[in-house]
C-alpha cells in the first residue's frame, strides 16, 4: 500500500473526529512513514511496517476523551434546519429511555461479569484455606495413628491446592478478558458516537 492510500484510509476512518485532531494524526503518521523512508525503506515497506488502520483508529479513539467528542458533535452547524431540532425534541421520549435502557443493560452485564470473577477469586482463597486445614487434619490423623485417614488427607490437600490454582488462573484470565472487553466496548461506543461525517 502506498503512503497516500494509507493516509486517505486513516482520514476516512477518523472523519467524525474534530478536524484539528484528524490533521494532527495524519501529519504524525505521514512523518513516521517519511522517517522510515529516509532510513532506507521503500514506500510500501514503510507502510507495511505500520500498525493496521483498525488498531490505529482504536488507539486514537481510546485516547480522545468522550467529552471532547460530544462537544464536537453537538456544536452548532451551519445549515441545521429547524425540522431536525423539532424532530429530535419530539422523539426525545422514545430515544432517551432506549439509550438509558441500553446503558443499564450493559452496566448490569459488566457488574455481573465482575461478580462472577470475584466469586472465582473467593473460591480460590477458600480452597487455599481448606488445603491448610487439611494439612493440619492430616498431621493430626498421622499423630493418632490413623494412617488411612492421613493418606486421604494428603489426597485432599493436593485436590484443594490444584483446584485453588485452577480457580486463581481462571480468575486472572477472566479479569484480563473483562478489562479488554470493557475497553473495546467503550472504544466501540465512542466510534459509533463519532460516526462518519456526511
Amino acid at each position: 500500500m502506498k503512503k497516500e492510500a494509507f493516509l486517505n484510509e486513516l482520514r476516512n476512518r477518523l472523519s467524525g473526529l474534530p478536524q484539528s485532531d484528524i490533521e494532527d494524526r495524519i501529519s504524525f503518521f505521514g512523518e513516521m512513514i517519511d522517517g522510515r523512508m529516509e532510513d532506507g525503506m521503500s514506500e510500501e515497506e514503510a507502510v507495511a511496517g505500520m500498525e493496521s488502520v483498525d488498531s490505529i483508529v482504536s488507539q486514537i479513539m481510546s485516547e480522545i476523551p468522550l467529552t471532547r467528542l460530544v462537544q464536537n458533535k453537538v456544536k452548532p452547524e451551519k445549515g441545521h434546519s429547524a425540522w431536525k431540532v423539532v424532530l429530535l425534541i419530539c422523539l426525545f421520549p422514545i430515544w432517551f429511555p432506549l439509550l438509558i435502557a441500553i446503558a443499564a443493560v450493559l452496566f448490569s452485564l459488566l457488574i455481573a461479569a465482575w461478580a462472577v470473577i470475584i466469586s472465582f477469586y473467593i473460591t480460590a482463597g477458600s480452597l487455599v484455606i481448606a488445603s491448610l486445614v487439611c494439612i493440619i487434619a492430616t498431621g493430626a490423623y498421622f499423630g493418632i495413628g490413623r494412617i488411612f485417614a492421613g493418606l486421604g488427607g494428603i489426597g485432599a490437600v493436593f485436590v484443594c491446592i490444584g483446584l485453588s490454582i485452577l480457580f486463581f488462573l481462571l480468575s486472572i484470565a477472566m479479569s484480563k478478558g473483562t478489562v479488554i472487553l470493557t475497553r473495546k466496548m467503550f472504544v466501540g461506543f465512542k466510534t459509533m458516537f463519532v460516526g462518519k461525517e456526511a
